[in-house]
C-alpha cells in the first residue's frame, strides 16, 4: 500500500511540474478597463479559454507550450504574445478598433449589388477557390461590411464580429478573428490578418470520417505546415520536399535551421528559397523578412517574418487545418 501512495505521489508530482499554466489580466488600452468575456488561445488549434467579468483568464499550454498565444476580443484588435511569463500573472493590454466615421457612411451607402459582389469576391479570396474553400459557409456574413478605395482598386473589408465558418469539406467549425483585408483589384493580390480557433470537428459517422481525412490529407500534403513541419524534423527529402536557393544549389536542414535555447528552432537564410514538392519544379517560395523565423514541430511558423508565393500561398481558410493535425 505505501508503495502505491507513493507512485501516485510521484505520478501527481510529475504531472503538475510538467503542466504549464498562463494566468493574466486583460485591459483595454485607453483607460485600462478590465475586458470580460475576451478569448485567449492559440492560434490554429482548440486549446483556447474566455476572461471571466473581471478581466481574469487562466489557459493550459501544456500541449503548445512553445506557441505564442493570442488574446481577442469583440471591438478591438487581436494580440499574440510569443514572449510571456509562465510563472507569474500577466497584464495584457488590447488597442480598440477605431473606424473614421465617413468611412462607415461610405460603408452604409453601399448598394445591394455592389454588397452581393464585394461578398463573392471575400468569399474566393478569404476562403479560397479550391473546392474546400467553395464548400464553407460563413454563418454571420451581416457582421461583414466593406469599403472601397477612392480609386475603386482597393477593397477593404471589416468585420464587427468574429467570423463563425463552417467548413463542410474538412469537417470543422471555425471562429476567426479578422484584424484586416485588403484585396487590390489592379494586380489581383490581397492581404489578411487574423487568427483562428478550432471549435468543432464535425466528423462522426465512420463514412464521414474516411471522406473529411482523406480531404484534410489531400490539404495537409504540399502545405505550409507540411512543410514547415517536414523541417522541424529534419525530414524534408523523405516528405517529398526539395528547397534550392538562388544559386539554384540544393539547401539542407543544417544551411537554414538555427536552434536556441536546447530546442526551439529558427529558419534563416539570406534570399529566396525555392520549394520543390514532389516536382521537378518549384511550386512555391519562400521570402524572409526576418534574420530569423521562429517555427514549430506542429507546423506554425511565425507569418510576420515570411512571405509564402506560389502553390502554398493558394491555400485559404478553406484549407486550414488544426496544428495537430496528424495524417491517419
Amino acid at each position: 500500500m505505501k508503495r502505491i501512495i507513493l507512485f501516485l505521489l510521484v505520478v501527481n508530482f510529475f504531472q503538475v511540474g510538467h503542466s504549464q499554466i498562463v494566468r493574466g489580466t486583460i485591459r483595454d488600452n485607453s483607460d485600462h478597463t478590465k475586458i470580460n468575456f475576451a478569448s485567449v488561445y492559440i492560434n490554429g488549434t482548440a486549446v483556447g479559454t474566455n476572461s471571466d467579468q473581471n478581466g481574469y483568464f487562466e489557459l493550459d499550454i501544456t500541449k503548445y507550450a512553445s506557441l505564442p498565444i493570442t488574446i481577442s476580443a469583440l471591438g478591438y484588435y487581436s494580440v499574440t504574445l510569443t514572449d510571456f511569463s509562465r510563472e507569474k500573472p500577466i497584464e495584457v493590454y488590447l488597442t480598440p478598433k477605431t473606424f473614421e466615421l465617413n468611412e462607415v457612411f461610405v460603408i452604409a451607402k453601399s448598394t445591394a449589388k455592389e454588397r452581393k459582389a464585394n461578398l463573392k469576391l471575400f468569399r474566393d479570396q478569404f476562403l479560397g477557390s479550391s473546392y474546400n474553400g467553395q464548400n464553407c459557409v460563413i454563418m454571420n456574413e451581416g457582421d461583414i461590411t466593406f469599403k472601397n478605395g477612392t480609386s475603386h482598386d482597393t477593397l477593404k473589408a471589416f468585420a464587427s464580429k468574429p467570423i463563425l465558418i463552417v467548413n463542410n469539406a474538412l469537417g470543422y467549425r471555425i471562429t476567426y478573428y479578422l484584424d484586416k483585408f485588403e484585396y487590390y483589384r489592379k494586380s489581383k493580390s490581397f492581404l489578411y490578418k487574423g487568427n483562428a480557433i478550432f471549435n468543432e470537428d464535425l466528423a462522426s459517422e465512420i463514412t464521414q470520417k474516411k471522406l473529411f481525412e482523406k480531404r484534410r490529407k489531400n490539404a495537409y500534403l504540399g502545405s505550409r505546415s507540411h512543410f514547415f513541419a517536414s523541417l522541424w524534423a529534419n525530414k524534408l527529402k523523405s516528405n517529398g520536399f526539395i528547397v534550392r536557393n538562388s544559386a539554384d544549389e540544393i539547401i539542407n536542414y543544417e544551411d537554414i535551421v538555427i536552434v536556441r535555447s536546447g530546442f526551439k528552432k529558427y529558419l534563416s537564410h539570406k534570399g529566396n528559397l525555392s520549394i520543390y514538392y514532389l516536382s521537378n519544379s518549384p511550386n512555391s517560395s519562400i521570402e524572409l523578412f526576418k534574420d530569423s523565423v521562429f517555427f514549430d514541430s506542429s507546423g506554425y511558423f511565425d507569418g510576420s517574418g515570411v512571405r509564402v508565393i506560389g502553390q502554398m500561398a493558394k491555400q485559404r481558410i478553406g484549407d486550414l487545418l488544426p496544428y495537430d493535425y496528424e495524417i491517419k
